[in-house]
């Protein structure tokens, strides 16, 4: 029998792609014209092409630290960064997240319902913020009152999502089995990979109002596949 429904955060309740779209081109475009103040034209998809090389390898090491990144760009072009200015950057990088981030339609009355019936969790991965404990979430009071718990993973000594360590945290937290959850997020590999290889049963997002390149789904399994939140009462969540 399902106790509990854990969610992601980011594109499963909350819609940040805009935000996230014009904070990494300001801070793209800051960094450039810094690093090439004249004759640009020639040396921008040079840049572009670092830039995303650099930023993929620290995500693939679960780093989102922007200001590490930013320096290992400047790292890459042999300039100096100046310590200030990059903590001022990232500053006004998360200002603009927080400014363009807003919750789906129907996240409040969904969560507002489930948490009638249902212990509602979160397991989110930090975005590399400069403070410790701090999350998104945050932000959304209207949202984070529904979760009696929630795990930001991928900081102080948790590994980020897929690993099972936040899944198994969050689960003995709520005092409940990984067979008597649910676990609904956007991310394949990290969300439905990950809560699967942990035991609970996995609900994958594909938002209608995300625009994105999802991954094949006739090439994987899962539990189900939805495009609103609102779908969760089609599934019939006691017989998962």
């Amino acid at each position: 029998m399902i106790k509990a429904i854990i969610f992601d955060f980011g594109q499963t309740l909350v819609d940040s792609a805009d935000g996230f779209r014009s904070a990494e081109k300001i801070a793209k475009e800051k960094i450039f014209l810094n690093l090439f103040p004249y004759v640009k034209e020639k040396q921008w998809q040079t840049f572009l092409t670092e830039y995303r090389q650099i930023r993929k390898s620290f995500h693939a090491k679960s780093n989102f630290s922007r200001p590490a990144i930013w320096q290992a760009v400047y790292d890459r072009f042999n300039c100096r960064a100046d310590s200030k200015k990059l903590a001022q950057m990232e500053t006004e990088y998360w200002e603009i997240v927080k400014s363009r981030t807003i919750p789906f339609p129907e996240t409040i009355s969904v969560l507002e319902k489930l948490a009638k019936e249902f212990q509602l969790g979160m397991i989110t991965n930090t975005q590399g913020q400069k403070t410790s404990g701090t999350h998104r979430i945050a932000l959304f009071p209207d949202i984070e009152k529904f979760f009696e718990t929630i795990i930001i993973a991928g900081e102080a000594g948790l590994p980020p999502k897929p690993d099972s360590k936040p899944f198994l945290l969050c689960l003995e937290k709520m005092n409940i089995k990984p067979a008597e959850a649910i676990y609904v997020g956007d991310d394949f590999e990290k969300d439905v990979c990950g809560a699967a290889d942990s035991g609970l049963h996995p609900v994958w997002i594909k938002h209608s109002l995300v625009k994105r390149s999802w991954p094949d789904s006739e090439t994987h399994t899962y539990t189900s596949v939805i495009t609103n939140l609102n779908e969760l009462f089609e599934i019939s969540i006691d017989k998962v």
